[in-house]
C-alpha cells in the first residue's frame, strides 16, 4: 500500500508518501475503506480534482516538489479542504514571476498569497485565499528561510517542511502526501 492506515490519533505515520494523483484517488484518502459510513469519498474526490487542476498549473513551470497535507491526511470524514506547499526559487517568488506565471495558466487568476487577497468564507470570520474561495485548496510556496505562520508547542514559527508534518493544535507528528506525475 503506498498509503498507510492512518495510526490510533488519525494521522497518517510519520514519513513521506509519494503518490501520482491516480493512486491517490484509490487510497482510503478518498475512499475510506476502513474509515466509517460517515467518510465523504465524493467530496474529498472533489478536492483531489481540484488540487489536480492547480498541480498541474505547478508542473508546467517546472515545479515538481508538491506536498499535499492538512486535514485531508487526517481520519476526518469531511475536511475543509487541502493544504500544501510546494518548492520554488526565492529570487524567481520574490520578483513575482512565479505568481505571474501560474495566473497566466488559470482562468481565475487565483495565485496570490497577498493578505489583502483574503477574504472571508461564508459562515466564518476566517479570511481564505482567492485559490480556496474557487478550489478548496491553498498551496503555499516554500524555500529556504521561508516561515510558515505556523508555531512548535514553544511558539517558534516553523517553515512548511516541518510545520506541515505535525498536527495543528496537538503538534503530534504525522505524515505527508508528495504528489509525483
Amino acid at each position: 500500500m503506498l498509503i498507510p492506515q492512518f495510526v490510533s490519533a488519525g494521522l497518517l505515520p510519520v514519513g513521506t508518501y509519494r503518490v501520482t494523483f491516480g493512486e491517490l484517488r484509490q487510497s482510503h484518502l478518498v475512499t475510506g475503506l476502513e474509515n466509517g459510513d460517515d467518510w465523504d469519498n465524493n467530496w474529498r474526490g472533489h478536492l483531489v480534482t481540484n488540487a489536480e487542476i492547480l498541480v498541474n498549473q505547478l508542473w508546467e513551470l517546472g515545479i515538481s516538489e508538491i506536498f499535499l497535507d492538512g486535514s485531508f491526511v487526517e481520519a476526518k470524514p469531511y475536511p475543509n479542504d487541502i493544504d500544501g506547499y510546494f518548492e520554488c526559487d526565492a529570487k524567481e517568488f520574490a520578483s513575482g514571476n512565479v505568481a505571474q506565471r501560474l495566473n497566466a495558466l488559470d482562468p481565475h487568476k487565483v495565485w496570490t498569497w497577498s493578505a489583502a487577497s483574503r477574504r472571508p468564507a461564508q459562515g466564518s470570520m476566517k479570511r481564505q485565499l482567492p485559490m480556496w474561495h474557487r478550489y478548496r485548496v491553498e498551496l503555499y510556496p516554500h524555500f529556504p528561510g521561508l516561515l510558515s505562520g505556523i508555531t512548535d508547542a514553544a511558539g517558534n514559527e516553523l517553515q512548511f517542511p516541518s510545520a506541515f508534518r505535525q498536527q495543528r493544535g496537538t503538534g503530534l507528528p504525522k505524515g505527508i502526501v508528495q504528489i509525483v506525475r
